[in-house]
């Protein structure tokens, strides 16, 4: 399957299959999010998820794929780290502000450093009607978030440190995006990547957070994993569809239409997490779509 995936780089076909993947990308990446945010210490949550793809991972990375050739040693380093980085910034921001506010934050400040980061890592230029489309949908996206700062009155008292946290937590998935790229574009085999990305991945959380593991109540273990199961089987093919995405096509533009998972969210909010959804937030929501489809038709 590798082989057919590389095959099918830099062809039209290897562009629509990328297109196909950032979208997927873009509602599991929201559902992800949603797992994080739900019941549960966002540190739990995501030391349990991170604990499962890991155990999932491992069989792959260690019987299934080539080993990494010496030099990803080094670019799987580098990504531990700058994943870190995002994971407490992440789990941080999550602790501190309502979902609705802080997701369309870190979505919307992501896609414009990681454009920019493509420029200078992979030589990419957006055309002007790209550029238009990007500022059209950042628009969308930080018009949600401000009219969800207006309506929702759940933690206001940390906000201003959680927005703040939120553009930081966005900074790092603009690197990761960018660096990540660069990464799966370094091995012959993008799976070898891959398998080796979640295996180590997922070993710096669980003992992180160990100790309030400890503290959990028993009955609490069963449904945490559970969840964890299912956040590490769609960070899988949340984060594998937007890699693939990037090693087949243009980071750019694969990092700016992941970003329609703000529309997902709210849709995830609405129906999940039952928060309400008016005409005005439609309204962004079509603004946000309207954008990714600029950027795609004007690329």
């Amino acid at each position: 399957m590798s082989d057919w995936l590389i095959s099918l780089d830099g062809t039209s076909a290897g562009h629509d299959l990328a297109l196909v993947l950032a979208l997927l990308a873009a509602f599991l990446h929201a559902l992800f999010g949603a797992l994080q945010k739900g019941r549960h210490d966002p540190w739990l949550s995501r030391a349990a998820i991170d604990a499962c793809y890991g155990a999932m991972a491992a069989p792959f990375a260690f019987f299934a794929v080539p080993w990494p050739e010496p030099h990803l040693w080094a670019i799987l380093a580098g990504a531990m780290v700058i994943h870190i980085g995002y994971k407490f910034a992440q789990a941080m921001t999550y602790q501190r502000g309502a979902y609705a506010v802080v997701y369309p934050v870190v979505r919307g400040t992501g896609p414009f450093f990681a454009v920019i980061g493509a420029g200078i890592i992979f030589g990419e230029h957006f055309t002007p009607g790209q550029w238009l489309g990007v500022l059209v949908l950042l628009s969308g996206i930080f018009g949600l978030a401000i009219y969800n700062l207006r309506t929702i009155t759940q933690g206001r008292d940390t906000m201003v440190p959680a927005l703040l946290l939120a553009v930081l937590t966005g900074c790092f998935v603009a690197l990761y995006t960018t660096y990540d790229a660069y990464g799966i574009r370094a091995t012959a085999n993008p799976f070898t990547f891959l398998a080796w990305f979640f295996f180590l991945d997922g070993l710096f959380m669980p003992i992180y957070v160990f100790p309030r593991w400890r503290r959990l109540p028993a009955d609490e273990v069963g449904p945490l994993f559970r969840r964890g199961i299912i956040g590490g089987l769609t960070a899988f093919a949340s984060f594998g569809s937007i890699m693939m995405a990037t090693r087949l096509d243009k980071v750019g533009e694969a990092a700016v239409l992941r970003e329609t998972s703000t529309v997902f969210a709210a849709a995830i909010a609405w129906l999940v997490l039952g928060e309400r959804v008016g005409p005005r937030r439609l309204g962004l929501m079509a603004l946000i779509a309207a954008g990714a489809v600029i950027v795609e038709m004007a690329g």
